[in-house]
């Protein structure tokens, strides 16, 4: 058997990476001149680098690896499977136990009647089905002019053709050809940048009824659904006023609007209730599934669809869709095992009753920083909002991302993940993490900031637009 193992000097395994691999969302010649950090273990919320670093993870992954690094139970699981049925495919009316076991069980745990599941091998894959399950459903229904879909500007739904397009980072549609036809975007909820003088509950009031404004100038014939994250994750974990899911629920139910809930990142426990629908009271047909379903351990996502969508596209005939890794065995096994921990060690319950309430306490007094001007928590999934001055909710007059990359630089410096979204820097560790690592996580966070403060002021940088 052939090890893999770190046995060659950093600089060499850097050389090697820049030779060979390109990385996702990388100014790629960048990358080579610096270096990328390679990592080589991880336990529990922490990480090892090549060069002997323990680093605190406070995205847990990306976003995903919610019961923390490490796992015997999953890795053994994985070898059991692998051993047993290592694949096959679900389509010709074929299937196998691992996949039964695992939509039965999501059944279980979603709430209200989303009752089945159509696999994909990720969150991007998954929005990509929704598109065409959507559409489909519509036109089974008679009304195949009801091919239109919402989405937010700012909102995040993957990367491929049909996900970065449901999604609305500008940056992702200036390349690529995006977005495709049929899809159209509103404001996202974000009072804190946008609101201006208005109330966070009189802007979270304007900014849903933008979504009835978009069906009314679309045509309600013409628009089949609604997608949004329940907490805006990649766009800087930007949590909506109060009165904001309520009023986007009537809208979604008086126009007769299939409501999509990207839950890859709030779903299996991030918000403290198994779903950040339930977090945000909200009842979509949809929910779109990746990420914490399997830890990260292994590739996975999927759809979760209410029952009555399930109906009609059942009747309508074959739906010519899927992928050859939809239902994999051994994704659908270690997901199954996550959940399995997840629920009986009730991680779900100690991220609601013990390291959220600890958490939001440290994270909400780092808002006495001189230069953080707002701090949200959401479960176990905040943001800091960087700022030149407090009382205005002002931007810096330095290209936005200038403050906030230098702020994750110190973090890197001070051994802990923490990544920025413009002048925003966000965390979301994993489940898992004791309140004596939240203490360690705080102290470098708050450290990394006192030395951002200090060499932007330094730097003449500590100036509002």
């Amino acid at each position: 058997m052939t090890a893999i193992t770190n046995h060659m000097p950093t600089a060499e395994l850097q050389a090697l990476d820049a030779a060979h691999h390109l990385h996702p969302f990388t100014d790629t010649a960048a990358l080579a001149r610096k270096g990328a950090r390679v990592i080589t273990q991880g336990e529990g919320v922490w990480l090892t680098d090549s060069e002997g670093h323990r680093i605190l993870d406070g995205m847990a992954g990306l976003w995903c690896v919610n019961l923390g690094y490490g796992r015997e139970e999953l890795a053994e699981t994985a070898a059991r499977q692998m051993r047993e049925l290592c694949y096959y495919n679900t389509f010709f009316q074929t299937t196998h136990v691992p996949a039964i076991a695992l939509a039965a069980k999501i059944a279980e745990l979603a709430p209200g009647d989303l009752n089945h599941v159509f696999y994909a091998g990720s969150g991007s894959e998954a929005n990509d089905t929704n598109i065409r399950l959507v559409r489909h459903y519509w036109a089974a229904r008679g009304k195949p002019d009801k091919t239109v879909i919402i989405g937010r500007r700012n909102g995040y739904h993957g990367s491929t053709m049909g996900g970065a397009s449901l999604g609305g980072m500008s940056a992702m549609h200036r390349q690529g050809g995006l977005p495709i036809p049929g899809i159209a975007h509103i404001g996202q909820p974000d009072w804190w940048s946008e609101g201006g003088e208005m109330t966070p509950g009189d802007f979270g009031l304007m900014r849903a009824r933008e979504l009835e404004a978009k069906i009314l100038e679309l045509g309600e014939d013409r628009v089949a659904a609604f997608i949004a994250e329940p907490v805006q994750g990649a766009g800087g974990v930007i949590v909506a006023p109060e009165t904001y899911w309520p009023e986007v629920q009537r809208i979604c139910d008086k126009y007769e609007i299939l409501l999509i809930a990207d839950e890859v990142i709030t779903g299996f426990g991030r918000t403290g209730n198994w779903f950040g629908s339930q977090t945000m009271g909200i009842r979509p047909h949809i929910m779109t599934i990746a990420k914490g379903l399997s830890s990260g351990y292994v590739p996975i996502g999927g759809s979760i669809v209410c029952d009555e969508v399930a109906a009609t596209v059942a009747a309508a005939g074959e739906f010519a869709h899927g992928y050859t890794y939809s239902g994999h065995p051994v994704a659908a096994a270690v997901a199954l095992e996550n959940l399995r921990i997840l629920q009986e060690d009730g991680v779900i319950d100690h991220v609601r009753d013990v390291a959220h309430p600890y958490l939001a306490e440290r994270w909400q007094a780092l808002a006495d920083h001189p230069l953080v001007g707002e701090a949200k928590l959401v479960g176990l999934m905040g943001s800091i909002a960087l700022t030149p001055d407090k009382a205005k909710r002002a931007r810096f007059a330095s290209e936005a991302g200038t403050v906030g990359l230098r702020a994750r630089e110190r973090c890197f410096a001070n051994d802990l993940v923490m990544r920025h979204v413009g002048d925003r820097m966000i965390i979301a560790p994993p489940l898992v993490i004791r309140p004596e690592e939240i203490d360690v996580l705080i102290d470098r966070a708050r450290k990394s900031l006192d030395e951002t403060y200090a060499a932007i002021k330094a730097d003449g940088l500590l100036r509002a637009a």
